[in-house]
Protein backbone atom coordinates (compact mmCIF):
# COMPACT_ATOMS: atom_id res chain seq x y z
CA UNK A 1 0.00 0.00 0.00
CA UNK A 2 1.18 3.52 -0.82
CA UNK A 3 1.72 5.15 2.59
CA UNK A 4 1.46 8.56 0.91
CA UNK A 5 -1.99 7.87 -0.55
CA UNK A 6 -4.39 10.77 -0.09
CA UNK A 7 -7.67 9.89 1.57
CA UNK A 8 -10.81 10.67 -0.43
CA UNK A 9 -12.63 13.90 0.34
CA UNK A 10 -15.67 13.12 2.48
CA UNK A 11 -18.64 14.99 1.00
CA UNK A 12 -22.15 15.32 2.42
CA UNK A 13 -24.90 16.13 -0.10
CA UNK A 14 -27.90 17.10 2.03
CA UNK A 15 -31.42 18.42 1.46
CA UNK A 16 -33.57 20.27 4.00
CA UNK A 17 -36.70 18.12 3.49
CA UNK A 18 -37.56 14.53 4.41
CA UNK A 19 -37.59 11.99 1.59
CA UNK A 20 -40.62 12.89 -0.53
CA UNK A 21 -41.19 11.36 -3.96
CA UNK A 22 -42.93 14.39 -5.45
CA UNK A 23 -40.42 17.03 -4.36
CA UNK A 24 -36.75 17.97 -4.70
CA UNK A 25 -35.47 15.15 -2.51
CA UNK A 26 -31.85 14.03 -2.74
CA UNK A 27 -32.82 11.35 -5.29
CA UNK A 28 -33.28 14.23 -7.77
CA UNK A 29 -29.57 15.04 -7.46
CA UNK A 30 -28.47 11.56 -8.52
CA UNK A 31 -26.40 12.72 -11.51
CA UNK A 32 -24.39 15.05 -9.29
CA UNK A 33 -23.88 12.25 -6.77
CA UNK A 34 -22.78 9.82 -9.47
CA UNK A 35 -20.42 12.33 -11.07
CA UNK A 36 -18.58 12.98 -7.82
CA UNK A 37 -18.43 9.28 -6.98
CA UNK A 38 -16.95 8.53 -10.40
CA UNK A 39 -13.99 10.93 -10.08
CA UNK A 40 -10.58 9.24 -9.84
CA UNK A 41 -7.09 10.52 -9.12
CA UNK A 42 -3.98 9.70 -11.15
CA UNK A 43 -3.66 6.37 -9.33
CA UNK A 44 -7.26 5.40 -10.06
CA UNK A 45 -8.42 5.93 -6.48
CA UNK A 46 -11.73 7.69 -5.72
CA UNK A 47 -11.36 11.43 -5.16
CA UNK A 48 -14.62 11.74 -3.23
CA UNK A 49 -16.44 9.65 -0.65
CA UNK A 50 -20.03 10.86 -1.05
CA UNK A 51 -22.95 10.57 1.37
CA UNK A 52 -26.28 11.75 -0.09
CA UNK A 53 -29.26 12.07 2.23
CA UNK A 54 -32.48 13.90 3.05
CA UNK A 55 -33.16 15.33 6.48
CA UNK A 56 -35.08 13.36 9.08
CA UNK A 57 -38.79 14.16 9.65
CA UNK A 58 -39.61 17.64 10.99
CA UNK A 59 -40.31 18.31 14.64
CA UNK A 60 -36.84 17.50 15.93
CA UNK A 61 -33.25 18.31 14.98
CA UNK A 62 -31.67 16.22 12.24
CA UNK A 63 -29.05 14.03 13.97
CA UNK A 64 -26.46 14.50 11.21
CA UNK A 65 -26.90 18.25 10.75
CA UNK A 66 -27.14 19.06 14.46
CA UNK A 67 -23.83 17.27 15.09
CA UNK A 68 -22.12 18.21 11.82
CA UNK A 69 -19.37 20.10 13.64
CA UNK A 70 -18.27 16.84 15.27
CA UNK A 71 -18.49 14.76 12.08
CA UNK A 72 -15.65 13.56 9.85
CA UNK A 73 -17.04 15.21 6.72
CA UNK A 74 -14.65 17.54 4.93
CA UNK A 75 -17.41 19.51 3.21
CA UNK A 76 -21.20 19.75 2.99
CA UNK A 77 -23.48 20.80 0.13
CA UNK A 78 -26.79 22.01 1.52
CA UNK A 79 -29.72 22.04 -0.91
CA UNK A 80 -32.32 24.24 0.78
CA UNK A 81 -35.46 22.97 -0.94
CA UNK A 82 -37.86 23.67 1.94
CA UNK A 83 -40.54 26.36 2.11
CA UNK A 84 -38.83 28.14 5.00
CA UNK A 85 -38.94 25.63 7.86
CA UNK A 86 -36.38 23.01 6.82
CA UNK A 87 -33.74 23.65 9.46
CA UNK A 88 -34.15 23.75 13.22
CA UNK A 89 -32.09 26.02 15.46
CA UNK A 90 -29.98 23.03 16.44
CA UNK A 91 -29.43 22.13 12.76
CA UNK A 92 -28.22 25.66 12.01
CA UNK A 93 -25.95 25.63 15.05
CA UNK A 94 -24.40 22.33 13.92
CA UNK A 95 -23.86 23.55 10.35
CA UNK A 96 -22.41 26.86 11.54
CA UNK A 97 -20.03 25.03 13.89
CA UNK A 98 -18.98 22.82 10.98
CA UNK A 99 -17.84 25.81 8.94
CA UNK A 100 -16.32 27.63 11.92
CA UNK A 101 -14.01 24.68 12.52
CA UNK A 102 -12.67 25.22 8.97
CA UNK A 103 -14.73 22.79 6.90
CA UNK A 104 -16.14 23.65 3.46
CA UNK A 105 -19.79 24.54 2.86
CA UNK A 106 -21.95 25.14 -0.19
CA UNK A 107 -25.45 26.51 0.44
CA UNK A 108 -27.97 26.85 -2.36
CA UNK A 109 -31.69 27.61 -2.57
CA UNK A 110 -34.19 28.85 -5.17
CA UNK A 111 -36.75 31.59 -5.87
CA UNK A 112 -38.79 33.75 -3.50
CA UNK A 113 -38.70 32.24 0.04
CA UNK A 114 -37.75 28.71 -1.02
CA UNK A 115 -34.97 27.60 1.30
CA UNK A 116 -35.16 30.60 3.60
CA UNK A 117 -34.44 28.41 6.62
CA UNK A 118 -30.75 29.00 5.80
CA UNK A 119 -30.98 32.65 6.90
CA UNK A 120 -29.67 31.97 10.38
CA UNK A 121 -26.55 30.12 9.21
CA UNK A 122 -23.47 32.03 10.29
CA UNK A 123 -21.95 34.03 7.44
CA UNK A 124 -23.23 32.12 4.42
CA UNK A 125 -26.86 32.58 5.48
CA UNK A 126 -26.44 36.34 5.16
CA UNK A 127 -25.47 35.91 1.51
CA UNK A 128 -28.94 34.61 0.60
CA UNK A 129 -31.71 37.16 -0.07
CA UNK A 130 -35.37 36.15 0.00
CA UNK A 131 -38.81 37.66 -0.50
CA UNK A 132 -39.75 38.10 3.15
CA UNK A 133 -36.49 37.38 5.03
CA UNK A 134 -33.05 38.93 4.67
CA UNK A 135 -34.16 41.10 1.75
CA UNK A 136 -31.75 42.22 -0.96
CA UNK A 137 -30.26 45.57 0.14
CA UNK A 138 -30.55 46.75 -3.49
CA UNK A 139 -34.16 47.98 -3.60
CA UNK A 140 -34.23 47.85 -7.40
CA UNK A 141 -33.86 44.07 -7.26
CA UNK A 142 -36.98 43.61 -5.17
CA UNK A 143 -39.01 43.28 -8.35
CA UNK A 144 -40.44 40.47 -10.48
CA UNK A 145 -38.04 39.40 -13.22
CA UNK A 146 -39.77 36.24 -14.52
CA UNK A 147 -43.33 37.29 -15.54
CA UNK A 148 -44.40 33.90 -16.87
CA UNK A 149 -44.79 31.78 -13.75
CA UNK A 150 -47.17 34.22 -12.09
CA UNK A 151 -47.46 32.49 -8.71
CA UNK A 152 -43.73 33.01 -8.06
CA UNK A 153 -42.57 36.45 -6.99
CA UNK A 154 -39.12 38.00 -6.55
CA UNK A 155 -36.36 37.11 -6.41
CA UNK A 156 -36.98 35.11 -9.59
CA UNK A 157 -34.32 35.86 -12.20
CA UNK A 158 -35.11 34.15 -15.52
CA UNK A 159 -31.89 32.68 -16.93
CA UNK A 160 -33.69 30.30 -19.32
CA UNK A 161 -35.71 27.10 -19.37
CA UNK A 162 -34.86 24.06 -17.29
CA UNK A 163 -32.75 21.87 -19.56
CA UNK A 164 -31.18 24.87 -21.29
CA UNK A 165 -27.89 26.55 -20.45
CA UNK A 166 -26.90 30.10 -19.66
CA UNK A 167 -23.74 32.00 -20.52
CA UNK A 168 -22.16 33.25 -17.31
CA UNK A 169 -19.85 36.20 -16.77
CA UNK A 170 -16.83 36.06 -14.49
CA UNK A 171 -16.87 38.81 -11.88
CA UNK A 172 -13.43 40.20 -11.07
CA UNK A 173 -10.41 37.92 -11.17
CA UNK A 174 -11.18 34.34 -12.16
CA UNK A 175 -11.89 32.44 -8.96
CA UNK A 176 -10.42 28.91 -8.70
CA UNK A 177 -13.87 27.29 -8.89
CA UNK A 178 -14.36 28.87 -12.33
CA UNK A 179 -10.99 27.92 -13.80
CA UNK A 180 -10.94 25.99 -17.08
CA UNK A 181 -7.45 25.93 -18.55
CA UNK A 182 -8.77 24.46 -21.81
CA UNK A 183 -11.09 27.40 -22.37
CA UNK A 184 -10.05 30.35 -24.53
CA UNK A 185 -11.05 32.62 -21.65
CA UNK A 186 -9.40 30.53 -18.94
CA UNK A 187 -12.78 30.08 -17.25
CA UNK A 188 -15.95 28.08 -17.62
CA UNK A 189 -18.60 29.81 -19.72
CA UNK A 190 -21.82 27.88 -19.16
CA UNK A 191 -24.07 26.64 -16.35
CA UNK A 192 -27.59 25.19 -16.39
CA UNK A 193 -30.43 27.69 -16.78
CA UNK A 194 -33.54 28.04 -14.65
CA UNK A 195 -36.71 30.16 -15.10
CA UNK A 196 -36.57 31.75 -11.64
CA UNK A 197 -33.25 31.84 -9.82
CA UNK A 198 -32.85 33.25 -6.33
CA UNK A 199 -30.66 36.10 -5.14
CA UNK A 200 -27.26 36.07 -3.45
CA UNK A 201 -24.74 38.76 -2.53
CA UNK A 202 -21.53 39.30 -0.57
CA UNK A 203 -22.43 40.27 3.02
CA UNK A 204 -20.56 42.93 4.95
CA UNK A 205 -17.94 41.83 7.43
CA UNK A 206 -16.94 38.71 5.50
CA UNK A 207 -14.03 37.90 3.20
CA UNK A 208 -16.50 37.19 0.41
CA UNK A 209 -17.13 38.39 -3.14
CA UNK A 210 -19.41 37.74 -6.09
CA UNK A 211 -17.52 35.52 -8.54
CA UNK A 212 -20.08 34.82 -11.30
CA UNK A 213 -22.97 36.69 -12.89
CA UNK A 214 -25.94 35.68 -15.01
CA UNK A 215 -28.26 37.74 -17.22
CA UNK A 216 -32.04 37.62 -17.34
CA UNK A 217 -33.50 36.41 -20.63
CA UNK A 218 -36.51 38.66 -19.97
CA UNK A 219 -35.18 41.97 -18.67
CA UNK A 220 -31.47 41.74 -19.45
CA UNK A 221 -30.72 42.50 -15.80
CA UNK A 222 -27.54 41.01 -14.42
CA UNK A 223 -27.80 38.98 -11.24
CA UNK A 224 -25.37 37.18 -8.98
CA UNK A 225 -24.96 33.45 -9.48
CA UNK A 226 -22.31 32.62 -6.89
CA UNK A 227 -20.56 34.21 -3.93
CA UNK A 228 -17.29 32.75 -2.64
CA UNK A 229 -16.18 33.01 0.99
CA UNK A 230 -12.45 32.61 1.43
CA UNK A 231 -11.23 30.51 4.35
CA UNK A 232 -10.09 32.53 7.33
CA UNK A 233 -10.74 33.33 10.99
CA UNK A 234 -14.53 33.26 10.45
CA UNK A 235 -14.58 29.78 8.98
CA UNK A 236 -13.75 27.46 6.12
CA UNK A 237 -14.29 28.07 2.40
CA UNK A 238 -17.89 28.46 1.29
CA UNK A 239 -20.08 29.09 -1.74
CA UNK A 240 -23.53 30.70 -1.78
CA UNK A 241 -25.31 29.66 -5.00
CA UNK A 242 -28.39 31.33 -6.48
CA UNK A 243 -30.31 28.13 -7.21
CA UNK A 244 -30.06 24.41 -6.54
CA UNK A 245 -31.23 23.87 -10.12
CA UNK A 246 -27.64 24.30 -11.26
CA UNK A 247 -27.12 20.83 -9.73
CA UNK A 248 -30.48 19.04 -10.18
CA UNK A 249 -31.00 16.03 -12.46
CA UNK A 250 -33.85 17.77 -14.30
CA UNK A 251 -31.58 20.65 -15.29
CA UNK A 252 -28.77 18.38 -16.43
CA UNK A 253 -31.13 16.04 -18.31
CA UNK A 254 -34.89 16.83 -18.39
CA UNK A 255 -35.60 13.19 -19.26
CA UNK A 256 -34.88 12.45 -15.59
CA UNK A 257 -38.20 14.08 -14.68
CA UNK A 258 -39.28 16.60 -12.09
CA UNK A 259 -41.90 17.05 -9.36
CA UNK A 260 -45.48 17.41 -10.61
CA UNK A 261 -45.71 21.05 -9.47
CA UNK A 262 -43.11 22.18 -12.05
CA UNK A 263 -45.21 23.80 -14.78
CA UNK A 264 -42.70 25.34 -17.19
CA UNK A 265 -41.84 23.41 -20.39
CA UNK A 266 -38.19 22.27 -20.44
CA UNK A 267 -35.61 23.07 -23.07
CA UNK A 268 -32.93 20.87 -24.65
CA UNK A 269 -30.02 23.29 -24.90
CA UNK A 270 -27.65 21.28 -22.71
CA UNK A 271 -28.32 18.13 -24.73
CA UNK A 272 -27.41 20.03 -27.92
CA UNK A 273 -24.29 21.68 -26.50
CA UNK A 274 -21.87 19.18 -24.93
CA UNK A 275 -19.62 22.03 -23.78
CA UNK A 276 -22.38 23.32 -21.49
CA UNK A 277 -22.48 20.01 -19.63
CA UNK A 278 -18.68 19.78 -19.62
CA UNK A 279 -18.49 23.24 -18.02
CA UNK A 280 -21.08 22.25 -15.43
CA UNK A 281 -19.09 19.12 -14.56
CA UNK A 282 -15.91 21.17 -14.31
CA UNK A 283 -17.60 23.68 -12.01
CA UNK A 284 -18.85 20.90 -9.74
CA UNK A 285 -15.42 19.26 -9.59
CA UNK A 286 -13.68 22.58 -8.98
CA UNK A 287 -16.07 23.52 -6.17
CA UNK A 288 -15.77 20.12 -4.51
CA UNK A 289 -11.97 20.30 -4.51
CA UNK A 290 -11.81 23.96 -3.47
CA UNK A 291 -14.13 23.41 -0.52
CA UNK A 292 -11.73 20.70 0.68
CA UNK A 293 -8.69 22.94 -0.02
CA UNK A 294 -7.36 20.51 -2.60
CA UNK A 295 -5.61 21.63 -5.78
CA UNK A 296 -7.79 22.20 -8.85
Amino acid sequence: MNSMAVLPIKVLLQTTIPTTTDDWSIARFSLLTAFLRDQRDSDGAPVFDVTARDRTPPGAPDPVLASLGESDFDEAWLFAVDVGNGLTEADCTGISHFRRRGSGLLVTRDHMDLGSSVCTLAGVGNAHYFHSRNLDPDLSRRAIDDPYTTYISWPNFHSGANGDFQVIQVAGAVHPVLVDRASTTGAIRFLPAHPHEGAVGAPDGEDARVIALGSSKVTGRQFNIAVAFEPGPLGGPAIAQSTFHHFADYNWDPRMGCPSFVSEPPGDGIARNPQAMADTHRYVGNVARWLARRSI
